[in-house]
């Protein structure tokens, strides 16, 4: 059996590439994922499945993942939306992936950013360690660091916002 956090790789994946619809199977259990396109809010449904969720409100795509061992298991995944804003200049950092969160390239190294940070779409402004891989995330938007809103060490999912910027 695929683990949860396997699954929730293969939903982002999916939800980024352009297949409308993926079926695995292995070992008599079946994963299938189908895309859908909502207009309303996108709400979760977990029958005896081992995924939790906080979907966003009104998403526009959608991942549909059922897991059929011997009983059937349903569940439906929002996909984050790529940047939110708040407030009027306040733009959000969010992870591009689920990992461990991390602050500075190593523990006695200084963070990247700081609040206050002055910072261009290209900075790095933290590290997601995804799997042994330690990925450097840059900011996709220009302005100062207004707030960090995880902390060292902290493991974050795909679209979770990191930090506040003001534009």
């Amino acid at each position: 059996m695929l683990k949860v956090q396997e699954i929730r790789e293969l939903i982002k994946l999916i939800d980024q590439s352009t297949i409308d619809e993926f079926t695995y199977e292995h070992e008599g259990e079946k994963i299938k994922m189908k895309k859908q396109i909502l207009t309303a809010q996108a709400q979760t449904t977990l029958v005896q499945a081992p995924v939790e969720t906080s979907p966003p409100a009104l998403q526009k795509n959608t991942a549909q993942v059922e897991i059929q061992p011997g009983a059937q298991q349903h569940t439906e995944v929002a996909a984050p939306q790529v940047e939110e804003q708040r407030g009027e200049n306040l733009a959000e950092v969010k992870s591009p992936m689920v990992g461990t969160f991390y602050h500075a390239s190593s523990p006695d190294a200084e963070p990247f950013v700081k609040v206050g940070s002055k910072i261009s779409a290209d900075s790095t402004v933290c590290i997601v360690e995804a799997m042994k891989l330690f990925n450097e995330i840059e900011a996709e938007v220009s302005g100062e660091i207004m707030e960090i809103l995880v902390k060292d060490g902290q493991l974050v999912e795909y679209g979770q916002p990191l930090f506040l910027v003001k534009e």
